[in-house]
């Protein structure tokens, strides 16, 4: 039996909602059958769910009565709503061309009876009718295929919702996420904008090395209660990130603070001056290192219901570096990394660490301190560091100062000028050596440029991963810019036998944008 969700009275504004949960979920592939009779309220359901998927709350979307096909292309996924009630013969369905809308998208069907054929495995069937009172519906939704652990997900989303004050009527928006299992939506809660954080608790992956997951090994966070406790560690040093007004840890829901749309990326994107947003951050990664290591063990030793913030190790930086050879080369190269070149790898990156590992210097590394992961906020009075807002904060570790300082200066995603770089980038040593009189400054170059080659190499592997195992090819854009901030990295004088393996291994020509999918 499929798994059903029944709403025996519902009003439009409720039927709305549901529409909006299920623009959630929605992914390509995914059949909609919207099934009741004319009034029922399909159109108005279908409606709710295309405006959801556009992220548009006033576009025109018409009935399909008379065209029988409306497409949309949203930036998610490309959209079709279908109206077959016209049609009398299956066949005239399928000349449609609709089997081909389905497989490129997903199709919302009104009257789906009458060509049964185009219904697919992973469906929704929704079914509306009148309830004893004319203005309510009866709705009820039956899932198959993947849509039945969705639907349950949507089930608590929405249980959650009402249990923390977000009215039946509000709208619920998808917000786009990251490359990550989180999703995150805009409503309303007491009529103050918030963000719906939905991070369903995830199964381990396959064990790596020594019996344990990727996950485990580079201390990734592990769910919500992260998110919560770095918010409060951060937010403690006077920090600015979302507060925190609703969290079911178990189930992996939060509801939290929204801190606007002005994130570095979009702001560069509209022909911002960056400079003034990177300054911003480098002043706010100064205040950071108020939260040194004795604050954080400190801070992990307080009984807070939370987890706990680990430390940079071996291991961690050893399994980064190495998605380099399991997912770089192979895609460059055609074929796995042979022992040989492996082992050099491991040899050379191995006199790194030691190196690395033995500077004392620890603070908390947010490790993600890029343009999609900070806010402008200049509207914010009081020094600079509070017009930065922080988020994507969960994975914190407590690490080398330098780690937050590459990653931010050397964005991933943007390109970051090497005169912004060497400014900004003095700036800090400058307000950490007036801090600190036992400010290592040469110490720190080190740190700096090794932990660069470290993280660029991370991401050439991550980004040729996304690619080969989640399908996702638009990552591959970033790889000529990761590939020029490594050469930056590897110039340091204390880097010359690393900076060897890769010129031996992957010389200028090899360096190029990867071949499309």
């Amino acid at each position: 039996m499929p798994r059903t969700w029944t709403l025996p009275e519902a009003t439009e504004q409720a039927v709305c909602r549901i529409a909006e949960l299920i623009a959630l979920k929605i992914r390509a592939g995914d059949t909609l059958a919207l099934h009741g009779d004319l009034g029922a309220g399909k159109t108005t359901f279908a409606r709710a769910l295309i405006r959801a998927v556009l992220s548009d709350a006033h576009a025109e979307v018409p009935s399909p009565t008379f065209a029988l096909v409306q497409s949309y292309d949203a930036a998610r996924l490309e959209l079709a709503h279908v109206d077959l009630y016209r049609i009398s013969d299956e066949g005239e369905a399928l000349e449609l061309g609709i089997g081909d809308l389905a497989r490129r998208g997903a199709v919302i069907i009104e009257w789906p009876e009458r060509a049964p054929s185009l219904l697919g495995a992973d469906r929704l069937d929704i079914t509306l009718a009148e309830s004893r009172d004319a203005d309510l519906r009866a709705v009820t939704i039956a899932a198959h295929g993947t849509w039945e652990d969705r639907l349950q997900r949507l089930e608590d989303i929405g249980a959650f919702l009402d249990a923390n004050g977000v009215a039946a009527g509000t709208r619920i928006s998808y917000l786009q996420g990251d490359a990550s299992a989180r999703a995150y939506a805009r409503t309303l809660r007491d009529n103050e904008p918030v963000i719906l954080m939905d991070w369903p608790p995830q199964p381990d992956g396959p064990p790596i090395r020594n019996g344990m997951p990727y996950s485990r090994i580079a201390h990734l966070a592990e769910g919500t209660a992260a998110f919560e406790n770095v918010a409060q560690l951060l937010q403690s040093a006077g920090l600015v990130v979302p507060e925190i007004f609703a969290a079911d840890h178990q189930r992996g829901l939060m509801l939290i603070g929204d801190l606007g749309d002005r994130v570095f990326g979009a702001e560069v994107a509209t022909g911002a001056d960056p400079e003034p947003m990177w300054t911003a951050a480098t002043d706010t990664l100064v205040r950071m290192r108020s939260l040194d290591g004795p604050r954080v063990r400190d801070w992990n030793t307080r009984d807070k219901g939370l987890a706990v913030i680990a430390g940079y190790d071996r291991g961690v930086y050893e399994i980064e570096t190495s998605l380099l050879t399991e997912w770089y080369w192979p895609l460059i190269k055609g074929g796995p990394v042979p022992d040989g070149a492996r082992a050099n790898f491991d040899a050379v990156w191995s006199g790194v660490l030691d190196r690395l590992l033995g500077d004392p210097s620890q603070v908390l590394a947010l490790r993600d301190y890029h343009s999609p992961n900070l806010l402008y906020m200049p509207e914010r009075n009081g020094a600079s560091h509070n017009q930065v807002g922080l988020i994507d904060f969960q994975d914190a570790l407590l690490g080398h100062p330098a780690f937050d300082l590459v990653s931010l200066l050397q964005d991933a995603r943007l390109d970051v000028a090497a005169d912004i770089e060497d400014r900004l980038y003095a700036r800090y040593v400058a307000a950490a050596a007036t801090a600190d009189p036992d400010f290592d400054e040469r110490a720190f170059g080190f740190a700096y440029a090794a932990l660069g080659a470290q993280r660029n190499t991370k991401i050439l592997g991550i980004f040729a991963r996304l690619w080969k195992r989640d399908g996702k090819p638009h990552y591959l854009r970033h790889i000529p810019r990761i590939w020029r901030y490594l050469e930056r990295n590897l110039e340091h004088p204390g880097l010359v036998t690393l900076a060897a393996w890769y010129d031996a291994h992957f010389p200028a020509a090899a360096r190029a944008l990867p071949p499309q999918p």
